[in-house]
């Protein structure tokens, strides 16, 4: 039996995009400190910080994922905000414009190291003053890069997406899983 891959993230949606792929996985927390200067090169940026998280937690005998995700726009990287009023902040920056979501995915000990990214380009509608108020008040935006979780209230801002809709909420699914085809097919046999 294969031993399940090594998730070094403790974010749930990662673990619950790896549920409904039916990869079969274990959580260990990464030991990385995260930088994400504002004028950063997104790419870059989440390439580095999954490779960290990735090596942080990896041991020889495994295989293990690292994952990066930001939001990109006019030059600018929108991590996850410090506070209420950054979070409304960058949702302004955001409104009526179409932003990039990119991550970064490493995976480790299944032969050659694997390091890639996923871009999604992201649509928010134009959002009034009292809807973007309501979001902050909510608290679904903490913890998130770009200050919202398109798979929850952050959904009604959207007004489209182009790519992988998987790789907004947190994890590049279709890149994962080509990955996991070239690099360890085995995690990817179907499990009840």
């Amino acid at each position: 039996m294969t031993e399940p891959l090594v998730l070094a993230s403790t974010s749930p949606q990662r673990r619950a995009i790896l549920e409904q792929l039916r990869i079969p996985f274990e959580v260990v927390a990464p030991e990385y400190v995260e930088d994400d200067p504002p004028d950063a090169d997104p790419t870059e940026l989440v390439r580095r910080h999954a490779e960290g998280k990735a090596r942080s937690a990896h041991a020889d005998d495994r295989i293990t994922l690292g994952v990066d995700t930001t939001v990109h726009l006019d030059g600018r990287v929108y991590g996850k905000a410090a506070d209420a009023d950054d979070a409304a902040r960058m949702l302004r920056e955001l409104a009526g414009r179409t932003h990039a979501v990119v991550s970064g995915l490493c995976l480790l000990g299944a032969g050659d190291d694997v390091i890639a990214h996923e871009r999604t380009d992201v649509t928010f509608r134009p959002v009034s003053e009292e809807t973007l108020a309501a979001y902050v008040a909510s608290g679904e935006w903490e913890g998130r890069a770009g200050a919202y979780a398109i798979q929850g209230l952050g959904g009604r801002v959207v007004e489209r997406i182009d790519g992988d809709y998987l790789n907004v909420v947190g994890l590049p699914g279709a890149l994962l899983v080509s990955v996991l085809e070239e690099c360890a097919p085995k995690l990817l046999q179907t499990r009840r």
